[in-house]
């Protein structure tokens, strides 16, 4: 499904953009500096490699021609970190323009970060006429597929009647499938009892297994963000 709007949301399209590809920038400057340490044999695991306090300290372990090079991919995630720091305040901020953007937050699990990324994508939810439809463009339609559909019987073919395996779509939008997949773990994970947690572990105390069960509960969460942008209406545990 190809939708273009070019003139709405144009500001935040950009800045959701730009954070993207910050996000990928710091995992990737990070994986750089642990790749650095672990090729030497150096045990590197946890976070406090990244910390500059206590950096030195690890480029102290390299041999010295090393060094050098650990301190500069040292010093990258830092100014990334900064960077994506900057775009991030930049899209919120962004973000806080629309009247919708304060609507969608009351979802659980949808934070500024996520409202924000949002927008842009969808633009406007009467693209789509039922959730299935929106469900669909997230990654989370229900479809059949099977890899022998026609069999030989007696000389002539004959459509075979073997059960087919059901899954996801495979033609959707990425990033708002990691986004409500996201929002779901956080629902989940979450301390305060919402329906959602509810939900889940019904599933699970039913014998789902809990990577479905979330998979559900991320339907659970983008349907009722449609309605609430279609309605605009404000999150209700009641409905």
């Amino acid at each position: 499904m190809v939708y273009k709007a070019p003139r709405r949301y144009r500001r935040l399209r950009e800045l959701a953009r730009a954070y993207g590809l910050l996000s990928q920038d710091v995992v990737r400057s990070k994986n750089r500096l642990k790749s650095l340490v672990r090729r030497r044999g150096i045990p590197c695991t946890g976070t406090e490699i990244y910390n500059p306090k206590q950096r030195d300290r690890w480029v102290a372990k390299l041999p010295a021609e090393l060094r050098s090079i650990g301190e500069l991919l040292g010093v990258e995630p830092d100014c990334v970190v900064e960077l994506k720091a900057e775009a991030e305040e930049a899209m919120v901020h962004e973000a806080r323009r629309y009247p919708i953007s304060r609507i969608l937050r009351t979802l659980p699990g949808l934070g500024p970060i996520r409202v924000a990324q949002i927008l842009p994508i969808v633009v406007t939810p009467h693209r789509f006429r039922t959730k299935r439809q929106f469900w669909s463009y997230c990654g989370f339609g229900i479809v059949t597929r099977s890899s022998a559909d026609w069999v030989k019987v007696d000389g002539g073919w004959a459509r075979a009647r073997r059960p087919m395996t059901r899954g996801l779509n495979r033609n959707f939008n990425r990033t708002l499938k990691t986004i409500f997949k996201g929002a779901a773990l956080t629902v989940i994970t979450h301390p305060t009892d919402n329906q959602f947690r509810a939900a889940y572990q019904r599933l699970c105390d039913q014998g789902t297994r809990p990577n479905l069960a979330q998979v559900t509960v991320a339907r659970k969460l983008a349907a009722a963000a449609l309605a609430m942008w279609k309605n605009e209406e404000v999150y209700d545990p009641k409905r």
